[in-house]
């Protein structure tokens, strides 16, 4: 039974959200506040975060940011939560290596397929899972959800990998924001173009930090992957 760790301050939010969960079959464990949070999951390792945004003792963002800077959990799926579905508050989420976002109010049931999407794209069997791609001195490894440049590992949140895993089955092929995010977030019908933008922000920062940019835009249209040499 996968474990989800649900954030927010406001009780009943906390108790409907678990409801749905637990009714689809998920265990749930709860804080509310982010200092709890963090003491929460290092105890129970959740395979995923339902994760409010304006909350007393370190916001929403602050617990993403401090999530993502340990490396053994940059790669678990965090989902927002907020009261305000402002299109910024949306992209400082995911430039944080948020995965998804919802805004206040919210369907349990939307909620539940999100966090599901999130999960499937973890759980290929293994007799499924693609062999490791080479592009270049670029590598990834589908099963382990892994990256490398030579032997430098390139530590990416799940959406990130399904991004540069697209590009890479693709080199030097335009790929569209709507191919990006049709293969990497399954519910990719409700994202924004500055959504798709900003996950390739990240990807690019994280590349650029082992001296490599092959990532290329092309306006209008959505990115390619250039030579990793």
């Amino acid at each position: 039974m996968q474990t989800i760790l649900v954030v927010d301050d406001d009780p009943n939010i906390r108790e409907v959200v678990c409801f749905a969960l637990q009714k689809a079959g998920f265990r749930t464990v709860t804080a509310d506040n982010g200092a709890q949070a963090l003491q929460r999951h290092a105890g129970e390792r959740p395979d995923l975060v339902v994760l409010d945004i304006t909350m007393p003792e370190l916001d929403g963002t602050e617990v993403c940011r401090r999530l993502r800077a340990d490396p053994s959990q940059r790669q678990t799926p965090i989902i927002f939560l907020s009261a305000r579905d402002d299109e910024v508050d949306r992209i400082i989420g995911l430039e944080l290596g948020g995965d998804d976002y919802m805004a206040k109010p919210f369907s349990p049931r939307e909620l539940v397929a999100r966090v599901r999407a999130c999960l499937r794209r973890y759980s290929v069997p293994a007799e499924a899972a693609p062999q490791r791609l080479q592009h270049g001195r670029l590598s990834l490894d589908p099963e382990q959800y892994k990256a490398w440049w030579d032997d430098r590992e390139i530590v990416l949140t799940l959406t990130e990998f399904g991004i540069l895993r697209t590009l890479m089955t693709r080199p030097g092929r335009v790929c569209t924001r709507d191919l990006l995010m049709g293969e990497a977030y399954e519910l990719h019908k409700i994202v924004s173009d500055r959504t798709i933008d900003s996950h390739v922000r990240r990807v690019r920062a994280k590349l650029e930090a082992v001296g490599i940019d092959p990532i290329e835009t092309v306006h209008g249209i959505g990115y390619k992957l250039g030579p990793c040499t």
